[in-house]
């Protein structure tokens, strides 16, 4: 398996595809300058606009539960610094492809996302990167194999769910509150919902208007 600074401590990460994808991404080029010095630690760093670059751990956890696959078509919710992207963009490239062909991550902060196409394209990566409400997915490259929600709503969004492929996998930190967050692995067979809980995590809220109307919501629990 490839090494990287954490691996030691990440018994729990057992694909090798994966490890390796996060060996190849350096995670020093997706934080600020100032906060560069800390990139190799496994915590949350600043990125600006009140976000944040996850926990390396993080990342690899709920990518893992993915299982993601080359070829497959991967929405993300909130690009922030870009360095899931590039994760994903990894994951999904078929053999002689430019990763990230596959790959559509959708931004509600323009600075962010500029900043994040900056560093991918430095690194050859090429995703489809779009700023927007995350909560409305990006319906015209829909379906998705795999859906990834890098922020928590206190519903799950009807749209994304929509767009979710037969089949599909679809990672997201459900919880009205900081203190009442659960990250669950939701699957797609014959149409209905099946949910597996990943356990208790702390993300940022998803922000979205249509999140207000409860026709928005699907709701399963």
């Amino acid at each position: 398996m490839a090494k990287f600074p954490w691996a030691e401590r990440w018994p729990e990460i057992y694909d090798p595809r994966l490890r390796a994808a996060f060996a190849r991404v350096p995670r020093g080029l997706f934080v600020p300058e100032p906060v560069r010095q800390w990139a190799d630690r496994d915590a949350p760093l600043p990125i600006g606009e009140g976000q944040t670059i996850s926990q390396p751990f993080i990342v690899a956890w709920m990518t893992q539960a993915l299982a993601l696959q080359p070829g497959d078509r991967t929405l993300e919710i909130g690009t922030g610094s870009g360095f899931q992207t590039a994760i994903l963009c990894e994951l999904t490239a078929r053999s002689g492809e430019t990763p990230g062909l596959h790959v559509y991550s959708v931004e509600r902060f323009t600075t962010l996302s500029q900043q994040a196409m900056t560093v991918l394209n430095h690194l050859g990566y090429s995703p489809h990167l779009m700023v927007g409400d995350g909560a409305q997915g990006w319906p015209e490259a829909a379906p998705y194999a795999a859906i990834i929600v890098t922020a928590a709503a206190a519903h799950l969004p009807r749209p994304l769910w929509e767009q979710l492929a037969e089949g599909g996998r679809m990672v997201i930190p459900l919880g009205a509150n900081a203190e009442s967050q659960s990250l669950w692995l939701l699957t797609k067979h014959a149409g209905q919902l099946h949910a597996e809980n990943l356990g208790d995590v702390r993300f940022v809220p998803l922000v979205s208007p249509i999140l207000h109307d409860p026709a928005n919501w699907v709701e399963w629990m």
